[in-house]
């Protein structure tokens, strides 16, 4: 067949159409854990089919995805089967792909953290998803230290010590950061670095006495609005050196006491500072050094906010404060540096036993999602991990207040994600609690992916699958329609609605003209009605306009593959629903 030629990833089995069947989730309140009112959700179950499940409440929703899937190497999980062939992987990963992009938010974005055993084939498929204009960048991630003669057997190749991460957006036009990524160094260690390296340390001077100021005259910014200039007059400028030695201090001490006075120069190219000097060449003043000025900027970190700037010297170079570049911290000073796509300085000690499970290979620092989620996110917001292993993203999103999602199909959703998510509601002090001062509280609740809802009996027909109550028929029975299940508890054919007068009603009874004529009697002449039976009395079909009835499981073959308990993923160990469900509940 002839298709328009376009730049493409092909493999073999990519246009193998996958009918996703839209199951529903099972609350098992059992094993929800503290309020349940948060919503949070932990899922155990094939995630395809729990983003399907999530489509129709979640759809363009979600602010943030981080998803670490397996890398294809045959050792990222010991918990996964990981070594699966290009076109097998690649089919896992673009039907996911796909889902999880419907799922974001416009101004969303996801993070895909892989090795470079697949990151190439990755990124040319996540342009083709997201699409190449919402590709953001690629982050590349120090995830081992390598010192040492660790790790033999890399005779011909470099030893692996990075990772990367790539970051896509739904709609790069509406996409911005929340807030910057920075690393950080507490001021004297930072010092002492810089002196056994031998670098030069800028800021060393001191704004002891910031004297008086005399107004000079006003400027002009571009946009009309006034800058005013004054002259600065007794300032007293001071070394941190000669401080420490008048007040018999440690240089430790002049940091901690002057931090908001210690300063360097530079000598910036601004329109702010030529305006400023083209007013000053024709101002008659007492030259004393110093210059400042006051305006209200209309962009930046400062906007909408009276800011001062100093000049010194006859070059009328900058003065900058240390106090801008860092961060008081538990009261200690930390320098921090503006991230670029190479993050380094993630907290890797004791990451074994982080949020006090064991997950040898392939579990993610706390302090690693804690950056991407501050990057991203407001509290509040919702984040998605699809692959959430030992249940990292979940715990980070909790502790730092935003609403998450984690779905997890291995056996460690019980045996990491359950025990470690209860302990971060329980106000565990691992990972990154003390740098947010986590408490514990809220909580979340827990869900299994129902059965497929037919299945072939020993005829080879299709049939309801008999662990299906009649809760959960009706609750399918909507989703596959794509109504959202709402029972009425005092009108029983009112179990869904698609819209504010369409509404679903799903029952195992046979329907009789009789029982027809009941429904219709109770429903308003603006309302309609899709019934859903086993079988109904010939001509009940035809009987009214406004009532619609369909047999199951006619109503549903050829629309989506039923049976199929896992797509193209293949995992050790899949799981069968573990418990019964309880009717009442």
């Amino acid at each position: 067949m002839d298709r328009k030629q376009k730049l493409e990833l092909t493999w073999i089995g990519k246009d193998d159409e996958i009918k996703v069947e839209p199951r529903i989730l099972i609350e098992y309140k059992s094993k929800g854990y503290g309020d349940p009112n948060t919503g949070n959700m932990l899922i155990h179950g094939d995630n395809l089919l729990a983003l399907k499940a999530l489509e129709q409440d979640f759809a363009g929703k979600i602010k943030c995805i981080y998803i670490d899937p397996p890398y294809n190497t045959g050792s990222a999980f010991a918990h996964y089967d990981d070594n699966l062939e290009h076109s097998i992987w690649l089919n896992l990963m673009k039907s996911r792909l796909v889902y999880l992009r419907s799922l974001l938010k416009k101004d969303g974005v996801i993070f895909i953290q892989i090795d470079d055993n697949e990151m190439a084939y990755l990124k040319v498929l996540c342009d083709e998803v997201f699409g190449r204009n919402n590709y953001l960048n690629t982050v590349s991630v120090k995830m081992k230290n390598i010192a040492g003669a660790s790790g033999g057997g890399e005779d011909k190749r470099l030893k692996k010590n990075i990772e990367f991460i790539l970051i896509y957006t739904k709609d790069y036009t509406q996409y911005s950061w929340i807030k910057n990524a920075y690393s950080y160094t507490e001021i004297m260690d930072l010092l002492h670095q810089y002196k056994s390296e031998g670098i030069s340390w800028k800021y060393t001077s001191v704004l002891y006495d910031q004297g008086e100021k005399e107004y000079i005259d006003s400027a002009l910014d571009g946009d009309g609005n006034e800058i005013k200039i004054y002259n600065i007059k007794n300032a007293v400028f001071k070394s941190i050196r000669q401080i420490a030695k008048e007040e018999n201090l440690s240089e430790r001490e002049v940091y901690y006491k002057y931090i908001d006075k210690i300063h360097t120069t530079a000598m910036p190219q601004s329109s702010i500072r030529s305006r400023v000097i083209e007013k000053l060449n024709t101002a008659n003043y007492e030259k004393t050094g110093l210059i400042s000025i006051e305006y209200i900027p209309r962009s930046g970190k400062n906007k909408g906010k009276l800011y001062k700037q100093y000049y010194k010297g006859d070059k009328f170079r900058l003065i900058t404060w240390l106090n801008d570049v860092v961060e008081i911290i538990d009261g200690k000073i930390y320098k921090k540096d503006l991230q670029g796509t190479y993050w380094d300085g993630i907290n890797l000690n004791n990451l074994t036993k982080e949020g006090n499970v064991e997950f040898s290979n392939g579990k993610k620092p706390e302090s690693l999602l804690q950056r991407i989620i501050e990057m991203s996110t407001n509290e509040g917001d919702i984040v998605l991990d699809s692959f959430l292993g030992s249940g990292t993203t979940a715990a980070v999103a909790h502790k730092m207040g935003r609403r998450w999602i984690g779905i997890e199909l291995g056996d460690h959703c019980y045996t990491h994600c359950l025990p470690r998510l209860k302990a971060v509601v329980d106000g565990e002090q691992g990972g990154i609690s003390k740098d947010v001062n986590w408490q514990g509280g809220g909580g979340f609740r827990f869900y299994e992916l129902a059965p497929s809802l037919l299945k072939k009996d020993k005829y080879g027909n299709w049939v309801i699958d008999e662990r299906y109550n009649a809760d959960m028929l009706a609750a399918a029975m909507a989703k596959h329609q794509g109504f959202t299940y709402a029972p009425d508890s005092e009108i029983f054919w009112k179990q869904g609605y698609s819209y504010e007068k369409d509404y679903i009603f799903t029952t195992t009874q046979f329907v009789t003209l009789e029982y027809l004529d009941l429904i219709h009697q109770e429903m308003a002449e603006d309302e309609s009605l899709l019934i859903c039976c086993k079988a109904f009395q010939e001509g009940a079909d035809q009987r009214y306009d406004n009532i619609n009835i369909k047999k199951i499981p006619l109503i549903l073959l050829n629309k989506c593959d039923f049976g199929v308990d896992s797509y193209s993923l293949n995992i050790v160990g899949l799981p069968e629903i573990g418990e019964e469900v309880d009717d009442n509940e």
